[in-house]
C-alpha cells in the first residue's frame, strides 16, 4: 500500500506555545485519535516538529491512495472543530522502514550535550 505525508498547519505561527485551554483539551482528543490510527496500523509516525520559521505537525500514513490518507486527517478533532487547524497530503514514493518494534509512546526531549 502506498505511503503519504499528511503536514499539520497550526492556525497561528505561535501555536503551540500560546495554546489556550480549549486547544490543549482539543490536542487531548487529536493524540487519542492518531494512537488509534496507529494501533489500526494505518499511521506509522505521528508527531510534532519544531523548526525556525514555527511548528506543525507530522503524520506518516499508509493509505489506498491520496483521497484515503486526506480522508484520515479529515477524521482528526482538530479539524472537525474548525479551528483553523489544515493538513496538506504529499504522496512518498518509497520509504525505507527499520525493522517492527512494539509501538511505545514516548516523548524524547534532546539531552544537553548531544
Amino acid at each position: 500500500m502506498p505511503y503519504f505525508l499528511l503536514r499539520l498547519s497550526p492556525p497561528r505561527p505561535t501555536f503551540p506555545f500560546d495554546a489556550t485551554e480549549a486547544e490543549k483539551a482539543l490536542f487531548g482528543e487529536h493524540a487519542a485519535y492518531w494512537i488509534a490510527r496507529a494501533d489500526a496500523g494505518e499511521a506509522i509516525a505521528v508527531g510534532p516538529v519544531f523548526e525556525a520559521s514555527g511548528a506543525w505537525g507530522l503524520a506518516l500514513v499508509e493509505a489506498a491512495d491520496e483521497a484515503a490518507a486526506l480522508a484520515l486527517g479529515e477524521a482528526d478533532p482538530v479539524i472537525g472543530a474548525r479551528t483553523g487547524f489544515s493538513y496538506a497530503v504529499s504522496a512518498v514514493p518509497s520509504l525505507i522502514l527499520r525493522p517492527h518494534e512494539p509501538r511505545a509512546f514516548q516523548r524524547r526531549s534532546p539531552q544537553r550535550g548531544q
